[in-house]
């Protein structure tokens, strides 16, 4: 004790922990080397948790796992597909389109799904992989919620709402479909169609099951809009607007 009180010991007045840091932090800095080091690690954990927001909510990487949409896009491109489609940009005839299996589709062209390394998954994670590809499929739309589409006209065409149209992203050699058929879709039902005609298991081969080949909503993953590799195919996806451009709205 002295005459003004307790006697405090000089470890009582130690720093706050937090403090401390910051400052050993600043002394650390001041060295080149580790300042460095410390940018490239926060520079890559920004970008990580950029990637893993844009993968979350706005674009998703596949790769194509079979040849339904040859010659647009072959085995093994991968592609960009967009997100906000279609709960935020709405779907158009033509879109290449992304969509979870709708129910016993897969079987007749599923690529089999082998066990995910632990490293493509972390990767995947962060939009890097999709291990998930052949779970998924992809197709073209053809005909939207209320549209009356049809196999076809007497010049071979496909109709929609009473009008043919020239297809000329169809594979070569193919006829626009060589299945005859005739739908309208119901509300929030869309028919998806590969560009390789003769060789896609789309919507004309499933009318069979309680969709009659048609795909909800529901289960469109999002919009394919760009070929990311390999480089030689890099490029955007066309939905060929002018296809479509004399189709009229469906008759409510």
């Amino acid at each position: 004790m002295t005459e003004f009180g307790p006697e405090y010991e000089p470890s009582e007045f130690k720093e706050p922990v937090l403090v401390r840091l910051r400052k050993g932090f600043r002394k650390a800095k001041r060295n080149p080397l580790i300042a460095f080091v410390l940018d490239v690690f926060s520079i890559v954990a920004v970008a990580l948790v950029l990637s893993l927001l844009i993968k979350t909510f706005l674009l998703r990487s596949f790769f194509i796992p079979s040849g339904s949409m040859e010659d647009t896009l072959q085995i093994s491109d991968r592609i960009v597909v967009n997100e906000l489609v279609p709960n935020v940009v709405p779907v158009n005839r033509g879109d290449v389109i992304v969509f979870r299996d709708p129910g016993q589709w897969l079987g007749a062209e599923s690529v089999p799904a082998a066990n995910t390394p632990w490293y493509e998954w972390a990767l995947s994670l962060f939009g890097f992989a999709a291990p998930d590809s052949n779970q998924h499929l992809i197709k073209r739309v053809i005909g939207l919620p209320g549209d009356t589409v049809k196999c076809c006209d007497p010049k071979g065409r496909i109709m929609i709402n009473g009008v043919a149209i020239t297809e000329p992203y169809v594979a070569k050699n193919n006829k626009p479909s060589e299945k005859k058929f005739t739908i309208t879709l119901g509300p929030n039902k869309y028919w998806m169609m590969g560009d390789n005609r003769g060789n896609s298991a789309d919507s004309r081969f499933h009318m069979d099951l309680p969709s009659k080949g048609q795909v909800d909503k529901s289960f469109i993953v999002g919009r394919a809009f760009l070929i990311s590799w390999p480089f030689s195919q890099f490029g955007w996806l066309d939905n060929y607007p002018n296809v479509f451009k004399n189709v009229p709205n469906p008759k409510s």
